[in-house]
C-alpha cells in the first residue's frame, strides 16, 4: 500500500513526516517507542503508530530485504527473516574482511580505555562510532562487559578473547605500550614551530621590522640634508 507523505508544518524547508520517522529510526540503534518519534517529528503518538504501522505494510507487501519491526514497546529496522541465509552468509565470510581505518582506531580506544562506554569512545575520536562498535561486536573483537552506575547505566565495552587470539597475545598486559607510539619532546618542539605561531614571536618580528623601517627612514633623511 503506498502512502501519501505527510508534512511537518511550520518547518522550512517542509519535510515529509514519514520520511522523517524512517530516518531516526534507521539511525537509531534501539527500538524507538512512538513517543519519543512523536517528540522528534511534532506530531500526536497515534499517528505515529499508523504511520509506522503503515510503513511496516508497504515494506512487506514490496518484498523488501528489511522490516519495520515492533520490538519492546518501539520500532526498529531489522533484516527480513526471508533473507536470513544471506544475512548469516555475510556475515560468516565477513570475518575475513579487512577493518576500515575508522574501526581500527575505534578497537585501539576500547583496548587501551576498556572498560569504556559508546559515549566516551565517540568523545575521543571526535566521531559517532555506534556503526562502528556494531560492526566490531558483530567480528567478536568487542563486546559488552559491564554497565556504569548511576542514571541510564551506559553499557561499557571491552575486547574479546578473540581480539588477543587475532593479536597472537596471551593477555592485555601484552599490549604495547602508549609511550612507544609518542613523539619526543624535540618532535613535539619541532612540529609546534611548523604548525603553529608564537604570538609573542611574531609580536617581536614585527617590532623589530617596525624599528628597521624607521631606521632606514632616518638614515634616508640624514642623507638628504
Amino acid at each position: 500500500m503506498s502512502m501519501k507523505a505527510e508534512k511537518i508544518t511550520g518547518s522550512a524547508p517542509e519535510i515529509a513526516i514519514t520520511a522523517a520517522l524512517e530516518a531516526v529510526m534507521l539511525l537509531a540503534d534501539e527500538p524507538v517507542t512512538p513517543q519519543v518519534l512523536a517528540t522528534v517529528v511534532g506530531v500526536p503518538a497515534e499517528q505515529v503508530e499508523q504511520i509506522c504501522t503503515a510503513l511496516a505494510t508497504e515494506y512487506e507487501s514490496q518484498g523488501r530485504g528489511f522490516v519495520l519491526a515492533r520490538v519492546a514497546g518501539g520500532y526498529r529496522y531489522q533484516t527480513a527473516p526471508s533473507a536470513d541465509v544471506y544475512v548469516e552468509r555475510f556475515v560468516r565470510d565477513g570475518h575475513s574482511g579487512r577493518l576500515s581505518a575508522a574501526a581500527l582506531e575505534t578497537l585501539a580506544v576500547v583496548a587501551y580505555k576498556q572498560p569504556i562506554s559508546r559515549q566516551q569512545v565517540a568523545e575521543i575520536r571526535g566521531v559517532n562510532v555506534d556503526g562502528v562498535l556494531r560492526t566490531l561486536q558483530r567480528r567478536g573483537y568487542v563486546d559488552e562487559v559491564a554497565r556504569l552506575d548511576g542514571p541510564g547505566q551506559a553499557v561499557l565495552y571491552g575486547t574479546t578473547a578473540q581480539f588477543l587470539e587475532h593479536l597472537g597475545l596471551d593477555s592485555l598486559d601484552e599490549l604495547p605500550a602508549l609511550g612507544e607510539f609518542v613523539p619526543d619532546s624535540d618532535m613535539v618542539e619541532a612540529l609546534e614551530r611548523r604548525l603553529r605561531l608564537i604570538p609573542s614571536d611574531s609580536s617581536s618580528e614585527i617590532s623589530q621590522s617596525s624599528a628597521e623601517r624607521q631606521d632606514q627612514a632616518d638614515l634616508g633623511e640624514a642623507v638628504a640634508d
